[in-house]
């Protein structure tokens, strides 16, 4: 039987839009904001871009090129080199299979909200509160919303690498960056807006201490899409000819620039309006409607646009999870496309169901003592995403050969790359070593520590039985 050419990007654009859109989600329009608003503003945005660009960019340069060398995904590019690192592979596309077990629910609440915006959710900002616990709380309406999130991504997906992901990233993303923009100007024309700007960009270093760094550094590495193996698929697809440090700074310049812009369409008008920036995780759903519902008639608009964005950022990374669950399937289990988007597609929607109720009628059902919502999120959030990492720096630093990865970085000898000895002891050194200090601090701080010690043991028993994978 002929195998079949592998996909792959079909312009340059395409590859980075696509790329900016996996890097670009919640943790940019939704996490950010209210990290920023509970670490004191600008300096934690200093010490943020100084992650972002030192270490963030250093990891996905190494996702892309492990990617791009074996031009296979996840998986595939760890066992190439060494069967005993397959489990690595398997555990970003685990990551990646159980972030897609409750983000689809947030990308439903945001698409919800921008009906909401025009039927009556900010017609009584007092009760923006209430009526989102309300919401997430019913059986029925967000599993509704949710549904039509996750067909959208299987929409998308299941038209393959250039008709569907590179069109949706080329579409959506410029999308994106002009609904936040509009909002941003709006926001800077309201008396007192100026206090936010200066919350923003006015370090106050004061408020820094080591917690500080550590929600700077994890927020970098979250916020780009790292240690589930999206780079690493989206590497694979790319073309022996793209010059991969510059494309990896323009991702995560991106990327940061949406994150910037997320906290300008927010801070500026919070100050205005007088509300609190430590509001924490309800900043989005909470007080951001408020704020709109203070603009006037004008409100419903920004606000229909404000949760448009955020369907827009949450939709790109779903997309580039599922591709990685997909594109396993078809790698390794030789599926086609199509049956790997259904079949996927089908058990994630069955876990959003449990998240979805987990937050409502069957809130007191728990597994390690917590619901289904949470169980995933801790899970990837605190234990896998971060080891994933740190098992790529290990697995790029240690075990790839450096004149390999020179080879690749500069294409062959065509291009230079002076920094290459920089990067190398970063991703050998320094790398796993920041990484690792993230993952004890995450790991460490999860109250259930039954959920803890799981975690670590399906990791322990992926690596025991890593071979055989």
């Amino acid at each position: 039987m002929e195998q079949k050419e592998r996909e792959s990007w079909g312009s340059r654009i395409g590859f980075i839009m696509a790329a900016a859109g996996s890097a670009i989600g919640l943790g940019n329009i939704w996490r950010f904001p209210y990290l920023t608003g509970m670490n004191g503003g600008g300096a934690f945005i200093v010490i943020y871009l100084a992650c972002v660009f030192f270490i963030g960019l250093s990891i996905m340069l190494a996702e892309l090129t492990v990617g791009r060398r074996t031009h296979l995904a996840a998986v595939g590019a760890y066992k190439t080199n060494s069967k005993s690192w397959t489990f690595a592979g398997v555990l970003g596309v685990l990551s990646g299979f159980m972030i897609m077990g409750f983000y689809p629910v947030v990308g439903g609440w945001s698409m919800a909200y921008i009906v909401k915006s025009f039927t009556g959710l900010l017609s009584n900002p007092a009760a923006v509160g209430d009526a989102f616990g309300a919401f997430i709380g019913d059986p029925i309406q967000p599993l509704i919303w949710t549904v039509l999130y996750m067909l959208i991504n299987v929409y998308i997906v299941a038209r393959g690498v250039t008709k569907g992901i590179e069109t949706a990233g080329k579409i959506l993303m410029p999308m994106l960056f002009g609904l936040l923009i509009i909002i941003i100007i709006k926001g800077l024309t309201l008396t007192g807006s100026s206090s936010g700007l200066s919350f923003l960009f006015v370090p106050d270093w004061s408020v820094v201490n080591g917690n500080t760094f550590l929600a700077a550094l994890g927020q970098a590495f979250f916020s780009l899409s790292l240690g589930m193996g999206c780079m690493i698929t989206y590497g694979s697809y790319l073309n022996k000819q793209e010059k991969l440090p510059q494309n990896a700074l323009i991702v995560v310049t991106m990327d940061t620039c949406a994150a910037i812009l997320a906290g300008l369409a927010l801070f500026p008008a919070l100050f205005a309006f007088g509300l609190e920036p430590t509001a924490g995780p309800g900043l989005v759903f909470v007080v951001a409607p408020q704020i709109f519902a203070g603009m006037g008639g004008f409100g419903m608009i920004f606000s229909a646009f404000f949760f448009l964005a955020l369907m827009i950022a949450a939709l790109t990374s779903s997309v580039s999870l599922l591709e990685v669950v997909v594109a396993y399937l078809m790698d390794e289990r030789k599926m086609s496309r199509k049956s790997a988007v259904y079949g996927t597609s089908v058990v994630m929607l069955i876990l959003c169901v449990l998240s979805s109720l987990s937050l409502g009628v069957m809130s007191k059902a728990t597994v390690l003592g917590v619901g289904a919502f949470d169980f995933f999120d801790i899970l990837t959030d605190k234990i896998f995403l971060a080891i994933g990492g740190m098992l790529l720096a290990i697995f790029a630093g240690w075990f790839l050969k450096k004149e390999d990865l020179r080879d690749e970085l500069t294409n062959g000898g065509t291009l230079k790359f002076g920094l290459f000895e920089a990067w190398y002891i970063m991703i050998k050194y320094v790398i796993p070593v920041l990484i690792g200090i993230v993952a004890f601090v995450g790991i460490t701080s999860i109250a259930q520590k039954g959920l803890m010690i799981f975690g670590l043991l399906v990791i322990v028993v992926l690596a025991a039985f890593s071979k055989k994978l």
